[in-house]
């Protein structure tokens, strides 16, 4: 049976795989790594396919769908493989008394792409616990350990391994708290559904189960029988700007290092895309969720053409209102808009 993209990422579109290797330990990870180098069969390495696009046309080489499951916790450091689910990483290191994941919990994927997005949620972002890593340099044939500040951290969503093939994400080490209470709740309405105040803390298995109610409220908490999960989550990035145009003065502002960040669901729903929106567009395979602006998702039978007409649509649709022209945050492999 033909393996497509559609059965190996979260947004289920996608053509053949081509030649599927799944890796269940690190060394064999780091084995097929090394046996591409210098072959002219094309590689293409994911994780929980969880933020990936691959066109209609496929992938006509190796793909490496990493599954490494090593896993320990030693003190107040979390060591995951690259390949363990990441809900898992969060659920484990709160058994263990350990905060400072509990506001990424529900987050689809694997632990070995938290560094590449620098994925963040409720305040937290992975660069704030993340101790070390271990990456596998393809060009150089070498397993490097690296410190966070190797990793190109700083403007929004934005990392070294971003767009690049060269590094593998080989494990992450992240190093928490033994604590009974969350860090300061800044958000409000993570506060609000914890029934405390903004700034105030609360025990962390309490903000996971908040977190986790807040995701699945809006659709980002994968589930199988629900459209509105069919996606990569956030399609497009918040775009950050030297200058916002006036036509977009009235938007929200968030400080970044590179400028002023502004939130794409405020942009889409505010240049007459509301949530929802799509189902009488087109083929009506691709839509908005119904409760998130910033997610694209699959209604059944969608294909990545599919995916890709209506990203340009609501693109070029944002682009007129407001001026700005807004950019994938997933990775787009064999397609664009």
């Amino acid at each position: 049976m033909t393996i497509t993209f559609a059965d190996l990422t979260t947004m289920r579109v996608g053509g053949p795989a081509g030649r599927l290797r799944v890796p269940e330990t690190t060394s064999q990870l780091v084995e097929i790594l090394r046996e591409s180098r210098g072959s002219d069969d094309p590689l293409l390495v994911m994780g929980g396919g969880s933020n990936l696009v691959v066109g209609d046309i496929g992938w006509h080489g190796t793909v490496v769908k990493v599954a490494s499951s090593e896993f320990d916790i030693q003190g107040d450091r979390v060591i995951a493989a690259a390949g363990v689910v990441w809900d898992d990483v969060v659920s484990a290191s709160l058994d263990e008394g350990l905060a400072g994941l509990e506001a990424l919990s529900g987050i689809p994927g694997s632990a070995g792409g938290t560094p590449v997005q620098n994925v963040g949620a409720f305040g937290t972002v992975t660069a704030d616990v993340l101790d070390s890593l271990t990456v596998y340099d393809r060009q150089t044939d070498s397993m490097e350990r690296w410190s966070p500040d190797r990793c190109g951290f700083g403007s929004h969503r934005q990392s070294v391994f971003k767009r690049s093939d060269r590094w593998v994400v080989v494990d992450v080490t992240f190093r928490l708290r033994r604590a009974g209470q969350s860090r300061p709740i800044e958000y409000v309405d993570l506060a609000k559904k914890l029934d405390i105040g903004v700034g105030g803390t609360a025990p962390p298995v309490d903000v996971r189960d908040a977190v986790l109610a807040l995701r699945r409220s809006r659709g980002m908490v994968l589930d199988p029988d629900d459209h509105d999960t069919w996606s990569v989550g956030s399609f497009f990035v918040n775009p950050v700007l030297n200058h916002v145009p006036d036509r977009a003065a009235d938007c929200p502002r968030y400080f970044d290092v590179k400028g002023t960040k502004l939130p794409a669901a405020w942009l889409i729903e505010h240049a007459g895309f509301p949530r929802g929106y799509g189902r009488q567009w087109g083929s009506g395979t691709v839509a908005l969720s119904s409760r998130h602006a910033l997610a694209l998702t699959n209604r059944g039978g969608a294909t990545a053409a599919d995916v890709m007409k209506f990203a340009a649509h609501v693109r070029d649709g944002v682009e007129a209102h407001f001026g700005i022209r807004l950019g994938p945050e997933c990775d787009l492999v064999n397609c664009s808009f």
